[in-house]
């Protein structure tokens, strides 16, 4: 009777958790362009580093955007580049193969020349209705 009680209140305790490794992730790089760089250097770059990240296992659903200021911005960082993943474990299953992946790749050949993105951080957004 223990071990049924046991099971039955794991099942109930992993039906609601699922909902909350299902959600989707973002993470938000603050970066800082470089003077000879252009938005399009920036945005061609982005482009490439999506192309590489969605052969990566995890990373065939990713969605990536690129947000500059429009009005006076006072700060830190030039712009965000945002990287978004259906859920955490798609995220988890992109970063396990980061090291060594195209993604990578361009990070080293394409954005480590025209940008810095010193930091990060990873969000979970809840839309409000």
């Amino acid at each position: 009777m223990k071990t049924i009680v046991m099971l039955m209140l794991v099942s109930m305790l992993m039906i609601v958790a699922a909902p909350a490794y299902s959600a989707e992730v973002i993470q938000i790089f603050h970066c800082q362009q470089d003077e000879n760089a252009t938005e399009k250097d920036v945005v061609a770059a982005a482009s490439e580093w999506l192309k590489a990240a969605k052969t990566m296992k995890g990373g065939d659903q990713l969605e990536a955007s690129l947000h500059f200021p429009v009005v006076a911005h006072m700060g830190e960082h030039d712009f965000l580049f945002v990287i978004k993943a259906p859920s955490m474990e798609k995220w988890g299953m992109f970063m396990d193969g980061y090291h060594g992946s195209p993604a990578q790749e361009v990070d080293k050949k394409k954005f480590d020349n025209i940008c810095d993105c010193p930091d990060s951080s990873l969000w979970e957004p809840i839309m409000i209705k």
